[in-house]
């Protein structure tokens, strides 16, 4: 089972084609079904990449990425490939055209073999939320994997695929990363184009890989990022050689949260690692600082009234009219849309475009979206504030290990396993969750690096050297 792409090259040097790495990976997605991590594997067309990307290894012409396998969460447009963001509402739509960052990986030689399950529109933090049914955890069967992007994270964590994309947009890379011990990366906003991601929340969403170590994660990312005209939104700064990020960084200064240290509900095997981790840095020469962040009780709420109005916005366009699904004993347009929306939206994404709509409404916009963007900027503001003094912040990427399925049904107590990760969100800087934990119960959990704004060659380098530090 290869779960690197350092592997992936070992074994095409070591004369296995890539046909034959394609198939084995079928064979362990075979095997590991009842994980229902794939909700479609492009077996054919896979297949066909491969033998491609064999020729052109022969010839000498093959691209960064050859022999790469990857699987795409089901959110991310593929042309000629199905796509529905596991939603009813978009079974059997099929996608037009490809996304950016998807191109690129193929134009460098990766291959495609599948999409992921994911909760429905990316609503979600267990991939309970999906129409196709949950996706269970690897590592132990009665857990959930984390969500939005749980089947991207359940996929490398079993060794499906070398690695796969997910989508973050309050946490949905980094905290199924943390529930499954694997690298979850979430960019810079507009370090990695929208272009041919199905949207939920336009200002928050971004891209970004799971892998089972830093390189590849940084490999990816040098990949996929930089301008792009279908995307007004992708920042036009020079893309860096993330892939060659040192990991010997010295005298860095490093904030840690205190108020993510001190808050109830914290796991005390959690919060014992994180104080391994600021004695681990301290004895390599870090200076390494609490400082205060006043705002943790604001950012779960005001993350929730943004993101839902920008659902309510974004998701008007599945209507039962245009494509998709749609109730066909409807009679009118009025009654087409009421019919299919209600049946084509499950319970958790009729409620956030309820409260979308809501918080929108005349009357209520002031007093809830303008008043959340203030609130935003008052958090980004005191962000920008701690890296004028820090190179880098750290915390833990959730308060607890995964939970088992079923066992939160609370909506509020499921929103509040994002409280340690929507602040890159709201900020947009970008951020990365680090298998460093294990649990007594067998379950592992990351902490989680924020960097400043673009700096992402640096907070990767930072991660090698934490990664490298903790396996000694």
């Amino acid at each position: 089972m290869l779960r690197t792409y350092a592997e992936v090259k070992q074994a095409i040097s070591s004369g296995n084609t890539v046909v034959s790495i394609f198939e084995e990976y079928l064979s362990v997605i075979k095997s590991n079904e009842h994980l229902n991590a794939f909700l479609e594997v492009f077996e054919e067309t896979g297949r066909a990449q491969a033998i491609e990307v064999d020729e052109k290894i022969k010839d000498g012409t093959a691209g960064r990425l050859a022999g790469m396998v990857i699987g795409l969460k089901d959110n991310l447009c593929y042309k000629r490939h199905k796509v529905s963001a596991s939603s009813k509402i978009l079974v059997g739509f099929e996608s037009l055209y490809t996304g950016t960052a998807v191109q690129r990986l193929l134009d460098e030689d990766a291959i495609i073999i599948g999409r992921l399950n994911c909760d429905e529109f990316a609503m979600g933090s267990s991939n309970e939320n999906s129409a196709f049914g949950p996706v269970l955890n690897p590592i132990n069967n009665k857990f959930v994997p984390g969500g939005s992007s749980g089947g991207s994270a359940s996929a490398v964590a079993a060794g499906l695929c070398t690695v796969a994309l997910g989508s973050d947009t309050g946490g949905s890379i980094r905290q199924p990363a943390s529930f499954t011990g694997t690298y979850g990366l979430k960019p810079t906003y507009g370090r990695i184009s929208r272009y041919g991601l199905i949207a939920y929340a336009s200002s928050f969403d971004q891209i970004g890989p799971f892998t089972n170590n830093v390189d590849d994660a940084a490999l990816l990312l040098e990949v996929m990022a930089g301008p792009d005209d279908f995307d007004s939104t992708a920042s036009s700064k020079v893309v860096e050689a993330y892939s060659q990020a040192p990991d010997d960084s010295q005298n860095l200064k490093v904030a840690v949260i205190q108020e993510s240290l001190d808050m109830d509900g914290i796991d005390p095997e959690v919060k014992a690692k994180m104080s391994n981790v600021i004695d681990t840095l301290k004895a390599n020469g870090h200076q390494v600082e609490p400082v205060s962040f006043p705002y943790l009780d604001y950012m779960v709420p005001a993350y929730y009234v943004l993101t839902t109005a920008e659902a309510s916005s974004n998701l008007s366009r599945f209507d039962g009219v245009h494509f998709g699904y749609r109730n066909e004993e409807a009679k009118g347009v009025e009654e087409t849309y009421k019919k299919s929306r209600s049946e084509g939206f499950g319970v958790e994404v009729q409620r956030r475009i309820m409260a979308g709509t809501f918080v929108l409404s005349h009357g209520y916009y002031d007093a809830y979206y303008t008043k959340g963007q203030k609130v935003r900027r008052v958090l980004q503001n005191k962000t920008n504030e701690i890296f004028e003094k820090y190179d880098f912040i750290i915390l833990p990427t959730t308060p607890s290990t995964a939970f088992e399925l079923d066992a939160v049904s609370d909506p509020i107590s499921m929103y509040l396993q994002d409280i340690y990760t929507v602040h890159a969100n709201l900020s947009g800087n970008p951020a990365i969750s680090l298998p460093l934990g294990n649990h007594s119960n067998g379950m592992p959990f990351g902490i989680q690096v924020i960097g400043d704004l673009f700096k992402e060659k640096e907070m990767l380098g930072f991660s090698k050297q934490l990664a490298k530090t903790d396996n000694k």
